[in-house]
């Protein structure tokens, strides 16, 4: 059953004894005189439906110390070290100085109900209910996008170390596989990779087939076997890591390693969702993408989402905006420049100011040569027309070939260097695209908007991930997001009480004497 706290105070309550040592413009003191009124019993009733049993933890305390651990950077047991020796956090948390706090354990129980409910972000949405009610977003027309990679929580695993890890798990889970003879590994726990010579190709690749080989062999056995959730997510997984590195060899029944690197690569199979991305040729993580939507004046996070790293800005980014006013001006980089990202927010009557991605040039002409944008396109008309005003239809497949229309122009020399002439490709969205470049290149006010307001959007990225928040402490996008949302809610909580953030007994507010440092 839920517990709630006791409005009657401790004999030995901290706040009483040094809540003068508290700064009052910390987010502890905050927490010391709102923590009920941010977080009600109420706002957690639905985690805890039984009526009986031992009170859990009030939802006001266990809620303030997600905040102040995200506020710190710490870990379960650290955080709470910090409750039961920390003054500060026991007057944020309302508890006696003599409190010995609670076990770490209870935290994760807590997030895991937060987990499976329906409202798993609701500390964020608690501290976005209260920016709602401050009105102080009531005037801001601007949103920037943007996102951050960071590090999962797990080891990268090669393909040998995946497939023995997961016949471990499936010969341990499943009786079935456990009968499947096997030749490549004993797959007992314990037992390490198996013993090879791994300067030896030949010897890798004889290794990698008697593994793939009994993968395969399980995988046949435990075909028709009726499993359960948890077993068919393991032969899954099997499956996958069994196929995704590997190619047939030169001879029937043999395996190698493939030289490529599949699409959506699993690299851990401790945390199958994590996954690689690269910044740059020299730069590359493994983990999670934060994505963010910032009121860039106030530096407030409006939403806030998770990825797995290899996913996309522009599908996510645009999903934060839902619920918004109709009319922003949504600030990006070229990440977000897709035609189907400037589509979608001119559908949802947002005005895109997202820097455009240079138009590519052909390094077989020189510098004068024409561009896509020299040509004219009518979306109505389906029709392509070039400098030298030739026109030419465009396919129902959305190219538009001149071919030999090319031939004798006096301006092909800066438009083409194909033997079979220029053809352009002309996608669904490309007149979405080309706006954009249009209002790029014509609207400079546009562009000194974007100059600065846009680049405020690192400074709330900075915020986020400071104090260790650039690793993930959890695996799985779920957990993650919500430890994200946390995080967001202790940056905008922060934000607000250097604004002047006041209840008047009524409503939130902020006083004229808040700073917006």
């Amino acid at each position: 059953m839920q517990g709630t706290s006791d409005s009657n105070v401790e004999l030995l309550d901290a706040a009483a004894f040094v809540s003068h040592l508290v700064p009052d413009d910390s987010v502890y003191a905050f927490l010391a005189e709102h923590r009920r009124r941010l977080f009600p019993d109420d706002g957690f009733a639905d985690l805890f439906p039984s009526g009986r049993g031992r009170p859990s933890q009030p939802g006001d305390v266990i809620a303030s110390v997600l905040v102040l651990q995200s506020l710190e950077g710490l870990s379960d047991r650290e955080a709470t070290q910090a409750l039961a020796t920390d003054l500060r956090w026991k007057v944020a948390c309302g508890l006696s100085i003599t409190d010995p706090g609670f076990h770490p354990t209870t935290l994760t129980q807590w997030r895991n109900r937060l987990r499976r409910s329906d409202r798993p972000e609701r500390i964020f949405d608690a501290v976005r209910d209260v920016i709602g009610s401050t009105n102080v977003l009531a005037n801001k027309h601007r949103r920037a996008l943007d996102s951050t990679l960071l590090d999962d929580a797990v080891a990268t695993q090669d393909t040998v170390t995946q497939l023995v890890s997961m016949m471990r798990r499936v010969r341990t889970a499943i009786p079935a596989a456990a009968a499947v003879e096997v030749v490549g590994d004993d797959y007992k726990a314990g037992s390490g990779k198996p013993a090879c010579a791994w300067n030896d190709p030949a010897a890798r690749d004889e290794l990698v087939t008697r593994l793939v080989n009994d993968a395969l062999a399980v995988l046949a056995a435990v075909e028709d076997v009726d499993l359960d959730e948890t077993q068919q997510r393991l032969v899954a997984l099997l499956a996958l890591v069994a196929g995704q590195d590997v190619e047939p060899g030169d001879e029937d029944g043999t395996w190698k390693i493939e030289r490529r690197v599949a699409k959506h690569r699993t690299i851990s199979t401790v945390d199958p969702e994590t996954r690689h991305m690269h910044k740059s040729r020299s730069s590359y993580r493994d983990g999670y993408k934060a994505h963010v939507a910032v009121e860039p004046d106030t530096g407030l996070i409006t939403a806030c989402g998770l990825t797995p790293a290899n996913e996309g800005d522009g599908p996510t980014g645009i999903e934060l905006l839902d619920g918004e006013p109709e009319g922003l001006d949504v600030l990006a980089d070229s990440a977000y420049g897709s035609g189907d990202s400037l589509a979608a927010l001119t559908d949802a009557k947002q005005r895109p100011v997202i820097k455009p991605w240079p138009l590519a040039r052909n390094p077989n002409l020189d510098n004068n040569q024409f561009t896509r944008d020299d040509f004219v396109i009518d979306y109505t008309a389906r029709a392509v027309t070039c400098p030298n005003q030739i026109t030419t239809h465009i396919t129902d497949k959305g190219t538009a070939t001149f071919g030999a229309k090319c031939r004798g122009c006096p301006l092909r020399s800066r438009c083409t260097a194909a033997v079979g002439g220029r053809t352009l490709h002309v996608s669904d969205n490309d007149e979405h695209l080309a706006a954009n470049r249009k209002t790029w290149r014509t609207n400079s006010d546009l562009i000194a908007d974007y100059r600065q307001h846009r680049p405020m959007v690192e400074r709330t990225i900075a915020w986020l991930v400071a104090n260790g928040h650039r690793r993930c402490r959890h695996r799985g996008v779920d957990r993650n997001k919500i430890a994200l949302s946390t995080r967001a809610a202790v940056i905008n909580l922060k934000r607000l009480i250097n604004l002047g953030l006041a209840h008047d007994g009524t409503t939130w507010n902020l006083t004229p004497s808040g700073s917006t440092s």
